[in-house]
């Protein structure tokens, strides 16, 4: 069976150009498509969805990521059921602490409680029950026969667990490597038994770095770049990437210096993390994902900088639609 491979698109053009874009991503065989929500790009993630289901028929559409500190609770609820509406059976809420979206207006990111207290309460309200925000009771006018799933964006161990414990499903930057993924399924499974409940209807998505390069040596030199000049790309959005590694045997210091890493540590370290090489390279990779660790889905994630961030993935496109997605089921 074929990994499902969804993709992140960002609000790079004007939202017209963005959904037009998102339709092109269908053609292509992705099954769904993420849009980060950042208020700074001056574009909204929500109205960008909303346009790209009127041109899209079958993919998922959902924020990646939205946050419940730059929305209230509430406010994402509306904005989930209304999604639900416009495009039945093909949204999907997805919330994470956030990072540059509440980095830009100066707040910290959403601690771990926060984030429990912002599920739990979405998901009540958008099953219709009242819930009660600084002493007063509130509910929706207006629910969907079937509620939008809503998953958790989690890259740290911590938010893993509390992703079983408390969400529909995950978005997980975990790797893809054998021990990594089977150390975040340990997690879900804690957090899930936590919560007492199941985890048989429980989705999990990987959150896939990648970089596709003719030149497949080149595309492997991503640990040894910054993100920005404080903060290596290999500790973006966190150092939780430092962990899973670890789970591989791939043990770097703390305070790592990314041009020290050596182009052998490299290629270890995307093996382990994602898709880097040429398409046929990510293609064989992509394969070993389902058939050593399990992986059903994943969240193609390009790699940039943080100036970088909102440039549209035309490379990564060209590759699933010419050679990837087409190789998975020949």
């Amino acid at each position: 069976m074929a990994i499902k491979v969804d993709i992140r698109v960002p609000v790079g053009l004007p939202v017209v150009e963005t959904a037009g874009y998102i339709a092109e991503c269908e053609a292509a065989g992705f099954s769904g498509v993420g849009v980060h929500d950042h208020q700074h790009s001056g574009r909204d993630v929500y109205l960008t969805l909303a346009l790209a289901a009127q041109r899209t028929s079958k993919m998922t559409l959902y924020p990646a990521t939205t946050n419940p500190v730059t929305r209230h609770p509430g406010v994402l609820a509306s904005l989930a059921h209304t999604l639900e509406e416009i495009a039945p059976g093909r949204a999907r809420l997805t919330v994470g602490p956030g990072y540059l979206a509440v980095g830009n207006i100066g707040r910290p990111r959403a601690s771990l409680e926060t984030m429990r207290q912002a599920i739990l309460a979405i998901r009540r309200l958008l099953r219709g029950e009242t819930v009660v925000f600084n002493g007063t009771e509130t509910k929706l006018r207006n629910i969907s026969d079937t509620p939008t799933p809503i998953f958790m964006t989690a890259a740290g161990p911590r938010m893993v667990e509390l992703a079983g414990e408390v969400a529909d499903g995950a978005l997980m930057l975990v790797g893809l490597h054998p021990e990594m993924v089977a150390a975040a399924r340990r997690r879900l499974q804690a957090g899930a038994e936590r919560g007492k409940r199941d985890l048989d209807n429980f989705q999990t998505i990987h959150i896939t770095p990648t970089t596709i390069d003719e030149d497949g040596a080149a595309a492997k030199r991503w640990p040894q770049l910054w993100f920005r000049s404080d903060q290596p790309y290999l500790k973006y959005p966190s150092d939780s990437n430092l962990f899973w590694l670890r789970e591989a045997g791939i043990h770097l210091a703390d305070d790592f210096v990314p041009e020290h890493i050596s182009d052998s540590q490299a290629d270890a370290i995307c093996d382990a993390f994602g898709l880097f090489g040429t398409p046929q390279e990510c293609l064989k990779r992509l394969r070993r994902a389902e058939t050593e660790s399990g992986v059903e889905q994943v969240f193609i994630f390009p790699t940039h900088t943080q100036d970088g961030g909102y440039d549209m993935p035309r490379a990564e496109v060209e590759a699933f639609r010419d050679v990837i997605i087409p190789g998975q089921i020949s």
